[in-house]
C-alpha cells in the first residue's frame, strides 16, 4: 500500500470541499472495497477523507417511500421494518450479499460504488482498460466466465457486482449526491452507472469531488417482490446472474457492466407474453465470450423463475 494522508471530515461541506479541491483524494466510509484495492495498488488516492461522521445514516420515511442515508449499514437497511415489509426484494439482495460481518461494515453510499471483481482488473499484470485506459481488455481472449452478456464492448466485458444496486434498479431508485458548491442532484439509479464503450474507467455519472447522500425509494410498486441470485457457492460468493423483481419490474445483476433494467422484458410482460418469451426479448441482444456462453440461457431460466416466486408472493 502507498503511503497517504487521512483527515475525519465532520460535516458536509468539509467533505466535498476536501475531495474536489485534489484529484487524488478519495471518501471513505466502510472501505471494504477500498481498502482491498489500496492494498493491491489498483487505487492509489493520496489523501483520504473519512466521512463516518456525517449525519447520512438514518433511514426515513418521505414521500410514501424512504429516503435511505448514504451512511446506513447494509446489515441495518437489510433488518429496517418497513424495508422487509414494503421493499422485500432489497432486503433479500442485501441477505444475499457478502458475510454478515462486511455487511455490518459497507455503506449504502460505498455499496454503489464498488468495483467490479473481474480478473484482469485486479490483477496489474495483465490487460484491462478500467485499470489502465489503452492497455486492452484481457478477458475477451482470456477467461470470460464471470463476465457480461448485455451492454459490453470492445474495451470491457466486466460486471457490476452489487446485489444491493440491482434491487434498486428494479424500485426506481434515485441516488442524492451534493458537490463542493452546494449543488445538489437526484439522479436516477438507471443512469447512475455507465455503460462501457470506450471509456470504462468511468463507471459512474459522478462529478469529481461529488459525494453521495442518500438513496430515494419512491412508494413500493403494486405486485410481488422476489430476488434470486445464481453463484458458485452459497455464500460469500458474487453473482453469476441475478434477477430482481417488483411488481412488473425487473433488474438483471452479473450481467453486464451496470445492473441492468431489463425493460424489454418489462414490455413483454405488460402486452401479456408468457415468462419465457419476455425473457427472450431481452436476451436476444446478449452476447457470449466463450466462457460466459452458459449465462444467456442461465438468465432465461433464472428470469422465469423469479418471476414466478414473484406472483407467488403476490398472493400471499
Amino acid at each position: 500500500m502507498r503511503p497517504f494522508t487521512y483527515e475525519r471530515a465532520d460535516d458536509l461541506e468539509t467533505a466535498v470541499r476536501a475531495v474536489s479541491g485534489r484529484p487524488d483524494a478519495k471518501f471513505i466510509a466502510g472501505g471494504t472495497n477500498l481498502i482491498d484495492l489500496m492494498k493491491l495498488q489498483i487505487e492509489t488516492p493520496a489523501h483520504l477523507v473519512d466521512v463516518n461522521h456525517l449525519p447520512l445514516a438514518r433511514i426515513e420515511d418521505a414521500d410514501g417511500g424512504l429516503r435511505i442515508g448514504a451512511l446506513v449499514r447494509n446489515s441495518a437497511l437489510a433488518g429496517d421494518r418497513r424495508v422487509r415489509e414494503k421493499y422485500p426484494v432489497l432486503s433479500e439482495a442485501l441477505l444475499a450479499g457478502a458475510s454478515g460481518q462486511l455487511r455490518n461494515k459497507a455503506t449504502t453510499g460505498g455499496n454503489l460504488l464498488q468495483r467490479t471483481r473481474c480478473f484482469y482488473f485486479y490483477n496489474p499484470g495483465t490487460p484491462c482498460n478500467k485499470r489502465e485506459p489503452g492497455s486492452g481488455c484481457g478477458a475477451l481472449q482470456g477467461l470470460s466466465r464471470i463476465h457480461a452478456i448485455l451492454g459490453a464492448s470492445q474495451a470491457c466485458i466486466a460486471t457490476h457486482p452489487s446485489d444491493m444496486a440491482v434491487a434498486m434498479a428494479a424500485l426506481d431508485a434515485q441516488v442524492e449526491t451534493v458537490s463542493a458548491d452546494g449543488q445538489t442532484r437526484a439522479i436516477p439509479l438507471t443512469d447512475f452507472h455507465t455503460l462501457p464503450g470506450e471509456h470504462p474507467e468511468v463507471e459512474t455519472a459522478l462529478r469529481p469531488g461529488e459525494l453521495i447522500t442518500a438513496v430515494a425509494l419512491p412508494p413500493p410498486p403494486a405486485g410481488g417482490q422476489a430476488y434470486r441470485k445464481v453463484r458458485d457457492r452459497a455464500s460469500y460468493a458474487f453473482a453469476l446472474v441475478s434477477v430482481a423483481v417488483a411488481g412488473g419490474q425487473v433488474a438483471l445483476g452479473g450481467v453486464a457492466h451496470k445492473p441492468w433494467r431489463a425493460t424489454l422484458t418489462e414490455a413483454a410482460l405488460a402486452s401479456g407474453a408468457a415468462p419465457v418469451d419476455a425473457a427472450d426479448a431481452e436476451l436476444a441482444a446478449a452476447q457470449g465470450y466463450g466462457g460466459n456462453d452458459y449465462k444467456i440461457p442461465l438468465t432465461r431460466r433464472v428470469i422465469e423463475r423469479t418471476l414466478a416466486q414473484a406472483t407467488e408472493a403476490a398472493r400471499g
